[in-house]
C-alpha cells in the first residue's frame, strides 16, 4: 500500500469505513484513466478522485458507488451502482468524488449532508 492510499470514514454515522484502502487519482493521468483498468473494485477499495464534480463510465466494465464530496467533506451526491457506459451530470459545490464497490453506500449508510474524512491509510 502506497502512502497515498487513503481511508475514506464517514464521521457523521459513527466512523462508518466507506474504504479501508483507497488509491488517489491527483492528475491528468491517473484521473483520466481512473479504474479504467482495474478489475472490480472488493469490499474496502476505492478511489479518490482529487478536483472532480463528474464521472464517466465509458469503457468501464462494471458499476461503482460514487460519493462526491465538496471542500469541507461533506457529502453533495450519491450515485449508487451507477452502470458502465453512463456520464453523471456536474455536481455543484463537488471538489472529489470517491469511487467505491457496489452497496458500499448502502452498508455504509451514507447519506448526502454527511461529512466524510478521507486520510492517510
Amino acid at each position: 500500500m502506497s502512502s497515498k492510499n487513503k481511508r475514506c470514514v464517514n464521521a457523521t454515522r459513527s466512523g462508518s469505513v466507506l474504504a479501508s484502502d483507497a488509491r488517489v487519482a491527483d492528475n491528468f493521468f491517473t484521473r483520466l484513466i481512473g479504474l479504467l483498468l482495474s478489475a472490480p473494485l472488493k469490499t474496502g477499495e476505492g478511489l479518490v478522485i482529487e478536483h472532480c464534480n463528474s464521472i464517466h463510465m465509458i469503457g468501464m466494465k462494471f458499476a461503482i458507488d460514487v460519493v462526491f464530496l465538496d471542500k469541507k467533506g461533506q457529502v453533495v451526491s450519491l450515485l449508487e451502482s451507477f452502470p458502465p457506459g453512463k456520464v453523471s451530470r456536474f455536481y455543484k459545490g463537488a471538489q472529489c468524488c470517491i469511487e467505491l464497490p457496489p452497496g458500499a453506500i448502502q452498508n455504509s449508510g451514507t447519506q448526502i449532508g454527511d461529512v466524510i474524512e478521507v486520510s492517510s491509510a
